[in-house]
Parts: C-alpha cells; structure tokens; sequence
C-alpha cells in the first residue's frame, strides 16, 4: 500500500524552484497582503527563487497542477486554507504520472482561517504553540529551511463512485455543520469554529459506522488499489469492528493533529504515522458538555475529561453508513456528497515541506525551537 516507497527527511535543492499558489479571499481576504508583508522577504533572504499564482476561481489550482509541466518545479506551496491544498493533492492525483506526481514536495503557508495543517507542522517541531502571523512565520521559516518528510494521504469513495484523496479529515454531523456554519465567520479568523460551535445545534440522528473500511472509483487513471475496502455495496469483512447502530452527534476521522489552529485534536498523531484517528460522539451528551469538549480540545486535554459519550479509535479504514436521508460530510473541510462513505490510509504516500521530529537534547546542549530561533535572526 506504499507504492511510492520509503520516504525519509531529506532537504530540498538549492536554489529550490516554487511555485506559490495564493487565494486571494482565504480566511479574511489577507493572504496576498500576509505573503507581501512576511513571507516575500523571508524568501529573498533565503534565495528561494518562487513564481506566485493567484488563484481566480474554485478548482482552478486543481485544473492547472493537473496540466502543469512539474519538471520545472521542485516544491508547490500553498498560501491559503487548507481547501486549496485539498485541489492540488486531487489535482495531481488525477494525472497520469500521479506516482511521480505526488512525490513533488507541498509546502503550506496559513492564510486561511481554520490552517489546520500549518498548525500541525509548527506542532510536529515541538515548537510552543503559535497562531495568527507567529504561526505564519514558523511556516515560512521551515520552508525556506526546505527540509521534506513523508505524507500519509487517505483514500476517500463516495456512494457515486467518485474517489477523493485527502490529507487532513474526514466528518459527518456536528463537526461537519460547525465547519460549514462558521463560514459566515470568516472574518474573524480561527475563533469562527467556537463561534460556529455555540450557533449550531447538536444532531441526533441515528447513523451507522464501522471502524474499519469503498469502492475502486471510476478514475481514469491507475491510483493505488484499497487492498482493505470492498465495494460499497457489499459487506464489510468478518475482522471490521462494526458499531451498533445508534445515535451519534458527530463522527471524525483524522489524521493530523489539528483540526485548527486552536484545537489540538490528535495530541500524538503525525503526518506519516499511518493511522486514521477516528472519534464518535454518541446521543445524549448535552450542549454544555460538547462545548467543553471543544474547549479542552485548544488544550489537548479533550481525551482526559472522562466523557462517556466520547470514543476514541486508531484504524486504517473505515465506512460510514449514514440512516438519515439528510445530513453533512466534509472532507478535508469540503462539503462532499451525502451517503454511505469508505475511506483508506495510505502511508507516506505524499511529501509535505515540515521539520524533522528533533532528537532529545545532549547533556550540556541547549535547543531552541524553530519559532524561538527564528525572532532571535529577527533580533540580531
């Protein structure tokens, strides 16, 4: 399930060419102004040589790396939400030479408003949590630093057959209409999900999940075969763990750390772990106990309440068989079609421009964290 291989940290050439993909109305309608302000001189300094794009429309990132020439490009960095990493990934998924394709290294720069995986790079540093332009600039510094890890992405299917790739997350009920409601609360940055938590009411409808494995979409293209994930249409295999149907409020699979910038969902995930972390929250669970679960979640501290209405599970696949005839499912923060859903983890697959989980100190040695060393070159 790994067919492009073992990919360990490596560092990317120099002078590195990037091209730089920037949505002009992420987050708050800032990102050209945070790249101008921030990042544009960090490059310099650096000599990173980079071509900026300004996306015009939805999927246009999506439609131009799947007909880009990539041979003139060592490293596509995003300056934006994730949603537009969510484009490229499938756009270069849907090429011919996806297995060359999906080895060019991706890089994030937050500029959206949720910037769930950038604040999963800072955390994979070890650095103290940052947000806003903090987070911003430990970003920026990791990517003119250039060094490349591995990248687990998930394989998601649809009741239409239609066959996604994702690298953040996968969601049905409260987190997915909390997503989706906060949008209108763009303009306040990581604070719309809180926001959004107390504008939307809990669901309780019934709907039916297994931890454990789609179908083998129509793509035009030969991607990598979900080896654990029968058809939709038929039984899940004897070894799943099928969940009793039941009322459940909200069910999550991830498989970074952060579901935002302000919540810590997955304290020890990492981008190649190989995992997807899947969380379900069963009826019952009144309105005050969810918003202190999600306000735990800023701490990391969710898994530590003691709800009893909150399960916690590390699979490789899944399906999720929803009873309700309406309803909401995200992917990656993306409103997909409703219906019965499969998703597999396939590990390393991707690369993705982050630091290197650092060894413990030597006796004697003092290390600062990227964030910390980069205001002390700021300083000097």
């Amino acid at each position: 399930n790994d067919p492009c291989g073992i990919i360990q940290h490596y560092t990317l050439r120099r002078p590195c060419r990037t091209m730089i993909l920037v949505n002009p109305h992420s987050g708050r309608g800032q990102a050209l102004q945070l790249f101008t302000g921030h990042i544009r001189a960090m490059l310099t300094e650096a000599s990173v040589p980079y071509t900026l794009v300004i996306t015009e429309h939805q999927n246009h990132a999506r439609e131009l790396v799947r007909n880009a020439d990539l041979t003139q490009w060592d490293a596509l960095v995003i300056m934006s939400g994730d949603g537009l990493l969510f484009e490229v990934i499938n756009g270069l998924m849907e090429r011919e030479d996806w297995q060359q394709a999906i080895q060019t290294p991706l890089g994030m720069l937050p500029g959206g408003s949720g910037n769930a995986l950038a604040a999963s790079i800072h955390h994979y540093s070890q650095s103290p949590p940052a947000w806003n332009e903090e987070l911003l600039l430990s970003c920026g510094f990791m990517l003119c630093k250039g060094l490349v890890g591995p990248l687990d992405l998930v394989s998601v299917h649809l009741a239409s057959s239609q066959r996604l790739f994702s690298f953040l997350s996968l969601a049905w009920g409260f987190v997915a209409d909390v997503d989706i409601e906060s949008e209108k609360y763009r303009h306040v940055g990581a604070i719309r999900f809180l926001m959004g938590t107390l504008a939307t009411r809990p669901p309780f409808t019934p709907q039916q999940a297994s931890p454990k494995p789609g179908t083998q979409g129509n793509n035009k293209t030969a991607s990598p075969t979900d080896s654990l994930l029968p058809s939709l249409d038929q039984p899940v295999p004897e070894n799943w763990t099928v969940v009793n149907e039941e009322d459940f409020v909200l069910v999550l699979a991830i498989y970074q750390s952060h579901l935002a910038e302000d919540l810590w969902t997955v304290p020890g995930a990492m981008a190649d772990d190989g995992l997807i972390h899947l969380f379900y929250v069963t009826a019952g669970i009144s309105r005050p106990a969810l918003l202190r679960l999600f306000l735990a979640m800023e701490r990391g501290s969710h898994l530590a309440c003691g709800c009893p209405h909150l399960v916690y599970e590390k699979v490789r696949a899944l399906r999720l068989e929803p009873v309700s005839q309406q309803g909401m499912i995200t992917v990656d923060g993306e409103v997909v079609e409703y219906g019965p859903i499969q998703a597999q983890v396939h590990p390393r697959m991707a690369r993705l421009i982050c630091p290197q989980t650092p060894p413990p100190p030597r006796p004697g040695l003092t290390t600062l964290p990227a964030l910390e060393l980069c205001k002390k070159i700021e300083e000097i």
